[in-house]
């Protein structure tokens, strides 16, 4: 059973949840979680108090026990993905390479649609070989926005 909370964010409405131990999404809008209880969990509490220092430009690193649930590829490329510095970017190739398939970059590119847990795990830092911006759960202004708030911080 997972349990779920929602907040009003400097990027808007957010979705935090966990399964009690770790945290298993984070969604933009107000997510209803198929058998989730909607309540703020000490680690979900947790979770968007780390969330408030990064939009305060007070945090780089998410300190937090993380769960996505996936293929195994796909837990490589999040896996990946979390290894993006803070205020930097890399593109898809950059991470294809990195799980050890440089010709999977659209494959690593539907991964990163479906990562269930934006902005710990940061898809966001993930752009176009020709360094522009493209596809994003939350839309592209909040993507822009995320590396905007980096690039100024780091």
């Amino acid at each position: 059973m997972k349990n779920t909370f929602y907040y009003e964010t400097l990027i808007g409405k957010i979705t935090i949840s966990d399964n009690g131990t770790h945290i298993t999404n984070l969604n933009f809008g107000e997510v209803h979680l198929e058998d989730s209880n909607i309540v703020e969990t000490k680690l979900i509490k947790e979770a968007y108090n780390q969330l408030n220092e990064y939009f305060n430009k007070e945090r780089e690193q998410f300190e937090l026990p993380l769960s996505p649930q996936g293929t195994e590829f796909q837990l490589k490329v999040w896996s990946a993905l979390r290894e993006i510095p803070y205020g930097e970017t890399c593109s898809y190739k950059d991470i294809a390479i990195k799980v050890g398939n440089e010709k999977a970059s659209r494959a690593v590119g539907m991964a990163n649609n479906r990562n269930p847990i934006a902005i710990f795990v940061p898809c966001h830092r993930v752009i176009g070989a020709n360094g522009k911006l493209v596809g994003y759960a939350g839309g592209l202004d909040i993507k822009e926005k995320l590396l905007e708030m980096e690039k100024y911080n780091g």
